[in-house]
């Protein structure tokens, strides 16, 4: 069930046979033998048909990442096929199934990485594995803290890879032509082409870069945004853009950044895009985009001139009802698509790229882009894009839970994790108690048996158990023998995290919280881990269900900011002025709600903070 649209540059490598090198307007997309045998055996039993749904549902696009001269093709299933440039006068791709079980793809100028689910990052390229660049090597294998390997995220650029570990930090792997290495250290000048990662900054959430730029951001806990690299257009936001501050050799601290949470910042070769969420005057959240860097070739949505710093988008084709959903850069264009259903653009247009029809080389504000009749037009936010250097594709990937990848990203969150383990090099390795409670049989004493097997294995071998342990999937089979007389294979255990975490009813996930008619929204996972309350309101058969309660009406502001920020955090707010009367309230609220205490305790950091 794969639907992809395709527009652009046809070539390097040529994605649809008999079709020009420039397709100006959005075309099906399909895999060679797609479709060839839709129309015979007919007369197949249920048993067969259902096995074929199965196997398409498989084959379903979960991402598409283009850059210069390759594409990759992620299917849900942990698959990918790689079309790559092929150099003869047909221009035919050369196409390589790649077996490998992939969590995502990334595709940059000169490289490739994909990251496995075991969270190992494999990548080639010219300036990745020089002696070999059409080799995949372990690039996470690498890194020398052997504490930093397992890889959260990548992303790829101009001869470059970023990688963000668990621990949240971000390295760097390929060309330092343009000095996104030059952070705090003068020893790394001379490093044109490092071998391994090199660490990049500490506590970092999220970085971004693109496919066809010399530069990077990268975005820390606390929202700050920071910048290297390549900056000759302006393109890093940075207020000026003086000759000697072309190439930034350090990492800098964006200033100016837009009001709001930064949602994602997308990068081309002089521009950049960044998406901004706040509340409207209803407190519904709302989505605006800002760009800055050079204004000939992108755009950047407005009228103008190069934009130094990130300034607001604004259309009349965004109105006030409509969201963004999506949005992707290519080397000088830009694609949004919008909760009413638009596929709106601008920029570079040379090979068609904007989808429009027309040949006009460059349009500078934001167009509508006609679309052919989706055949899942029923929603459109099942509908993705990703731009290529030159190329675009529009492509269908509804998102399905996950038990297995949501219950791994929580084991990740480190504010969310409660109990501790050491491994055999005294290495510490943390876990989240409630999910072990129901895998290891509700038994504390296998919880003894899990820290002696922890104790003897190494911290490679110690993340592969547990996420054993929470995805019930056989990674490392010898390690899986050792522990499978602990774990619960119980199908009703799925059951029930499912019913607590990943109902498929989006609307009971979370927990309403109404307080002088405003609603906070809550993941009722960390209520069951905060409060004895939660836990036999959610877990009991017969209570009610009701997702709202409005007992907090009684808390100060400042009291229920203070339970707020400790339920997700086990922390207090720095900025909040503890007073006799906030104890006294949480006190009452901690009884109240009966709140699970840890060590430090709520109360216990409340009279801390008040009597320092």
């Amino acid at each position: 069930m794969n639907e992809i649209l395709f527009f652009g540059r046809n070539k390097e490598p040529k994605l649809i046979k008999n079709k020009p090198e420039k397709i100006i307007k959005p075309i099906q997309f399909k895999f060679e033998n797609e479709n060839e045998n839709e129309n015979e055996n007919e007369n197949e039993n249920e048993n067969e048909n259902e096995n074929e749904n199965e196997n398409e549902n498989e084959k379903q696009i979960k991402q598409i990442s283009s850059g210069n001269y390759s594409t990759i093709f992620l299917f849900k299933n942990g698959k990918a096929i790689e079309y790559l440039n092929k150099d003869d006068s047909k221009q035919n791709p050369e196409k390589i199934q790649i077996e490998e079980n992939i969590q995502k793809a990334t595709v940059g100028d000169g490289n490739e990485a994909i990251l496995t689910k075991e969270r190992n990052v494999f990548a080639k390229g010219e300036d990745i594995n020089p002696n070999n660049p059409n080799e995949f090597i372990n690039i996470s294998s690498l890194i020398e803290d052997t504490n930093d390997r397992i890889i959260k995220d990548i992303v790829s650029g101009v001869g470059s890879i970023y990688l963000l570990t668990s621990n949240k930090n971000a390295y760097r792997i390929g060309s330092n032509k343009f000095g996104e290495l030059f952070f705090d250290s003068e020893k790394l000048k001379k490093i044109e082409k490092p071998e391994k990662p090199i660490l990049m900054m500490k506590n970092v959430s999220k970085t971004f870069s693109g496919n066809c730029s010399n530069f990077v951001f990268l975005l820390n806990s606390n929202q700050e945004l920071f910048g290297s690299g390549y900056n000759g257009s302006g393109q890093l936001g940075l207020r000026e853009s003086r000759k000697e501050e072309e190439y930034i050799q350090k990492i800098t601290k964006i200033q100016n950044i837009p009001k709001g949470k930064i949602i994602d910042i997308q990068c081309g070769y002089s521009h950049s895009i960044m998406l901004i969420e706040n509340e409207d005057e209803n407190q519904n959240p709302k989505r605006k985009l800002y760009s800055c860097g050079s204004y000939r070739y992108n755009g950047l949505g407005k009228y103008g001139k190069n934009a130094y710093e990130f300034t607001e988008i604004k259309s009349s084709l965004f109105e006030n009802d409509d969201n963004i959903l999506d949005f992707s850069v290519g080397y000088a264009h830009t694609l949004i698509l919008t909760s009413n259903s638009k596929l709106i653009g601008f920029g570079n247009n040379e090979f068609g790229q904007l989808g429009t029809g027309n040949r006009f080389v460059v349009e500078l504000n934001p167009i509508q882009i006609e679309l052919p009749k989706l055949r899942f037009n029923e929603d459109i936010s099942n509908y993705h894009i990703s731009c290529g250097s030159n190329k675009s594709f529009l492509y269908y990937s509804p998102f399905i839970s996950n038990l297995e990848e949501d219950l791994i990203k929580l084991f990740e969150r480190k504010e969310f994790c409660d109990i501790s383990f050491k491994t055999e090099n005294g290495e510490i390795i943390e876990a989240h108690k409630l999910i072990l409670k129901y895998r290891l049989n509700q038994n504390e004493n296998q919880i003894e048996k899990l820290q002696e097997i922890i104790s003897k294995k190494s911290i490679k071998e110690s993340n592969q158990i547990f996420e054993m342990i929470y995805s019930n999937r056989i990674i490392n089979p010898k390690l899986y023998s050792e522990i499978k007389e602990i774990i619960n294979l119980n199908e009703k255990i799925e059951e029930t995290m499912k019913r607590i975490y990943l109902n498929e009813n989006e609307n009971e996930k979370d927990f309403i919280i109404e307080r002088k008619e405003k609603q906070y929204k809550f993941p009722k996972l960390i209520l069951i881990m905060r409060s004895e309350l939660y836990r036999g309101m959610f877990l009991s058969v017969t209570e009610d269900k009701s997702n709202k309660v409005t007992d907090y009406s009684e808390l100060s502001n400042k009291s229920f900011q203070i339970f707020e920020y400790w339920i997700y955090s086990n922390q207090i707010k720095e900025e909040i002025q503890i007073t006799q009367e906030i104890i006294d309230e949480i006190e009452i609220g901690i009884d109240y709600f009966q709140l699970n205490q840890t060590n430090p305790n709520l109360f216990d950091l409340l009279i801390n903070k008040f009597n320092n």
